[in-house]
């Protein structure tokens, strides 16, 4: 490799680590925002001055500054790696998901889409390692319902990215975009649905937040963490809110492909997919109670799964009547 393509190497992932620094922050900013405004409330309004735009940097702050505490009777050493192994799977995601035409990705990888599902799987290992190593039965309950969602949950979104893949003829990120037509959008709408549902249950956000239900089991896996360690989960949470965004935005409506041909923006059509689907996350929270687990096993395993493999037939039936 010459120094002028290792230089490009380098730049590239400095771009995609201030992403990864930056998006999830602005996720939670709006997150204090969308919601004090569906519920009538004020949101913070006085960290920075103006409506409270530092507000998340403030917290940063709080967090650096309380004492990082380990229960007496953890496991230290898989207490205190938990956070980590719940947010670097997020940043290695990035780094395989075009943002724009030609070279805008971090790395070119053949079997992008299992490479993204396989790394997303790896972050809820973060939950279930906490939630046993903090020796508190109702964190490993929380690490318990985790592994239950992931279980249900990573059947439905393997399926649904499937059928991306059938339609295709290819594994790659990119390669998908590049054979991407917008007729594709309502012809794949049923599994766009179920990856981003799945997806949401992954990521533990309501109305599938049951592993963290504070009116039952305090706050799960999360219960003994504070400080740094703490905020280390939440920003995995919101950097998971930005990837499952921009993965839906690649899979099934065209990423950085503009309508009527307007492909010109590139970069510019994938954030805006990806803050619209941010919206929806954020939007959902508000809306939808908390389900019962129960009905979170049922409508994974009758509902998604059952609508996945009808995806998938169709898929294969419209590719033998085009070809």
């Amino acid at each position: 490799m010459s120094s002028s393509d290792t230089l490009d190497v380098v730049l590239r992932l400095l771009a995609l680590f201030a992403v990864f620094l930056v998006f999830p922050l602005l996720v939670g900013q709006a997150e204090h925002k969308v919601m004090a405004h569906m519920q009538g409330r004020l949101g913070p309004m006085y960290a920075g001055g103006f409506h409270g735009w530092a507000q998340l940097v403030a917290d940063g702050v709080k967090f650096a500054q309380k004492e990082d505490i380990v229960p007496a009777d953890a496991d230290r050493r898989i207490f205190q790696l938990a956070p980590a192994v719940a947010l670097l799977p997020y940043l290695l995601v990035l780094v395989a998901i075009p943002i724009g035409p030609g070279r805008a990705v971090g790395w070119y990888i053949d079997a992008g889409v299992f490479f993204v599902l396989a790394v997303m799987g790896v972050g809820v290992l973060g939950s279930l390692m906490g939630g046993w190593a903090s020796a508190n039965k109702f964190s490993l309950l929380g690490a318990l319902r985790t592994a239950a969602q992931l279980m249900a949950y990573e059947l439905p979104m393997l399926l649904a990215a499937a059928s991306v893949a059938m339609a295709a003829g290819t594994v790659s990120l990119p390669g998908i975009l590049g054979a991407f037509h917008w007729w594709w959008v309502p012809w794949q709408a049923v599994g766009g649905l179920v990856f981003f549902t799945a997806g949401l249950a992954e990521l533990q956000r309501p109305p599938f937040d049951m592993p963290v239900a504070d009116s039952e089991i305090i706050f799960g896996a999360y219960t003994e963490y504070t400080g740094l360690r703490f905020a280390m989960f939440l920003l995995s949470e919101y950097a998971g809110i930005v990837v499952l965004c921009a993965l839906t935005s690649a899979l099934f409506l065209g990423g950085w492909h503009g309508p009527f041909g307007a492909d010109g923006l590139g970069w510019v059509w994938m954030l805006l997919k990806t803050a619209v689907l941010a919206f929806v996350v954020i939007w959902l929270r508000v809306t939808y109670p908390r389900l019962r687990e129960d009905q979170l096993q049922k409508l994974a395993w009758t509902v998604l799964i059952p609508l996945a493999l009808a995806q998938i037939a169709l898929t294969g039936v419209v590719k033998v009547a085009i070809s």
